[in-house]
């Protein structure tokens, strides 16, 4: 079964230096894992005993799709109303505890690796019913309506999915899809990215889809416009459009990665 990071509470002690690997470009950002310290953390409307970390958000210059956030809701904690936009969509998936999630009328009680996607406009809910604290990423996207097309609530878990491999790498780089991908109801894909030691992407992507990307278990070092950087479990990186990008994963265990990306959807001009 695989562990997913699970980010530190607390602050670093007073003797520690403060060189650290944040970096902010206009191509790319990377958030390491020892920046997402309690006093960054943020409290959101309609949310009760929960803090939330925020990752991403539109601005100039950087990746303007989304919205990502990691949230550590106590236990009898939650949100009745998540969503205060009717025009956006959500994607949960869980890291650590448990999250009690209904959308429509549907309840799942999400462990580590399980997700949720509520569409536009759905009633739905989160709630914290067990004894310790559980912690998740939480994806908001502005949906893209498509007529004829219409986006349903889904749940699962990524460890009871089947991953596809990614062709010529002997089934070392594969990847976990979590909404449908041949269905353009859904404008936007979340993915585990899994690479076994030694396993890259060999050639530099770059290409008009935005990512979010927290690495949730193992370090690799990743090539971004560029530069290497060096990542590792609890790291978060988020890459504009057309941001050249690949990595190489050096070991000793797997590494793995929640992706976020865009598509399906005509440009606006």
């Amino acid at each position: 079964m695989s562990k997913y990071y699970s980010n530190p509470a607390g602050l670093p002690p007073q003797t520690d230096l403060l060189t650290d690997r944040a970096i902010v470009t206009e191509a790319y950002t990377v958030i390491p894992r020892g920046v997402l310290r309690d006093i960054v953390t943020s409290v959101l409307p309609d949310w009760d005993k929960t803090a939330v970390w925020v990752l991403n958000r539109p601005v100039a210059g950087g990746a303007t799709t989304f919205a990502q956030y990691l949230m550590e809701v106590a236990p009898q904690g939650g949100s009745r109303k998540p969503e205060a936009q009717d025009t956006v969509e959500g994607f949960v998936f869980v890291v650590d505890g448990e999250l009690t999630v209904t959308i429509e009328g549907e309840t799942r009680i999400l462990a580590p690796g399980g997700f949720a996607y509520a569409p536009a406009g759905a009633d739905w809910s989160v709630r914290n019913d067990g004894e310790a604290p559980a912690k998740f990423h939480w994806i908001r996207k502005a949906y893209e309506a498509l007529e004829g097309y219409t986006a349903k609530p889904v749940f699962g878990n990524e460890q009871e999915l089947e991953p596809h491999p990614m062709p010529d790498t002997d089934n070392k780089w594969r990847t976990t899809r979590m909404l449908p991908v041949d269905d353009l109801a859904y404008d936007m894909h979340i993915n585990i990215v899994t690479f076994e030691p030694g396993a890259s992407i060999p050639f530099a992507e770059t290409h008009v889809m935005e990512h979010g990307l927290y690495v949730l278990e193992g370090k690799a070092v990743y090539r971004l416009n560029g530069d290497w950087v060096e990542v590792q479990e609890g790291d978060y990186m988020s890459l504009r459009a057309f941001c050249p990008q690949a990595c190489y994963a050096g070991g000793p265990g797997n590494f793995r990665y929640l992706l976020y990306k865009d598509v399906n959807r005509q440009i606006r001009l």
